[in-house]
């Protein structure tokens, strides 16, 4: 059960390696892009390609959808960025019960953006979990878990990439055992727990008040979903790249200290940030130097519309 291309590494390896694939679950088609056109998800498309037995349930609380699952007789649930809780009739079925891959190093970042808020608050490492699956979010006992670093300039992208790969290879490593009961399960320390909620759209709101560290850690963490934005002169931005700057200032938060072609210098509540990789919308992603070639009008001492601005604008 998966949706986006992390959970298709490890069906693939699955599929590979052998193990009788019964049945795939995945969330219903979403509407993209302008029109709106109904688009499978990368679960989909791998299991139609395969031929494989595919499920698309709206939703996991109606019986006759958990029923539709259970009637390939699955022996192991195994769930990757699925979208949907599991009810507890789903989790109990199976001979071997479900079990889940995690992006996380659990009892950290219970939830569904776990990278995203590893990235956010500056973490030096970050792992995949394979676990026991329990009615409650992600606080099943841990049955293997596997830690990479992450790099200074690591975007949500790179590191989806690092764990994707992660993932596939922990679960092919740690199946046989898990099928043979040669695993003790280790219960999560749950008074170490936090969470990664799902991102709110006001969450890509770059608030300069913040230090310049914290929106370095925000424009990678949202690099390149769903993606960090401001607003001047009333156009909104999305910045795809910055870097720290170095020097003192005495002007307001959000105020531009210098343009050029090493981009644009920006106050923030601590430090310097330098917009080095930005995209106007309805124009293509580019850097800073070819944005200011453009556009003679922005000036040192203009000012990006603060968290007040953009909520009544």
């Amino acid at each position: 059960m998966g949706t986006p291309d992390y959970a298709v590494a490890s069906l693939k390896s699955l599929v590979e390696e052998g193990y009788p694939v019964v049945g795939v679950v995945t969330q219903p088609d979403k509407p993209k892009g302008r029109k709106r056109i109904p688009t499978p998800s990368p679960v989909k498309v791998y299991a139609q390609s395969m031929n494989l037995p595919l499920f698309q349930p709206e939703k996991l609380r109606r019986a006759e959808e958990v029923e539709r699952i259970l009637s390939v007789k699955p022996t192991l649930i195994i769930t990757a960025a699925y979208g949907q809780i599991l009810p507890k009739t789903l989790l109990d079925a199976p001979p071997f019960g479900a079990i889940n891959l995690h992006a996380s190093l659990l009892p950290k970042y219970r939830g569904g953006a776990p990278i995203h808020y590893a990235l956010l608050n500056g973490e030096k490492e970050t792992g995949v979990t394979l676990m026991r699956m329990t009615p409650e979010l992600d606080a099943g006992d841990i049955l293997a878990q596997e830690r990479i670093p992450i790099g200074e300039r690591d975007t949500v992208g790179d590191l989806f990439g690092k764990l994707t790969e992660l993932a596939a290879r922990l679960l092919l490593k740690t199946l046989p055992d898990y099928l043979e009961g040669k695993i003790t399960p280790i219960p999560q320390d749950h008074s170490q727990a936090t969470y990664a909620p799902n991102i709110k759209k006001e969450e890509e709101w770059l608030d300069f008040s913040k230090p310049a560290k914290d929106l370095y850690n925000q424009i990678r963490a949202f690099n390149p979903w769903p993606g960090a934005y401001t607003k001047i002169l009333g156009e909104r931005i999305k910045v795809w790249w910055s870097e720290i700057g170095e020097g003192s200032f005495r002007e307001e938060p959000g105020t531009i200290l210098h343009l050029g072609d090493e981009g644009i210098q920006v106050a923030t509540g601590e430090g310097i940030l330098v917009l080095k990789e930005i995209q106007p919308a309805g124009k293509r992603k580019m850097d800073a130097a070819s944005f200011l070639r453009g556009n003679t009008v922005l000036a040192k001492g203009m000012k990006f519309a603060d968290k007040d601005e953009e909520r009544s604008a």
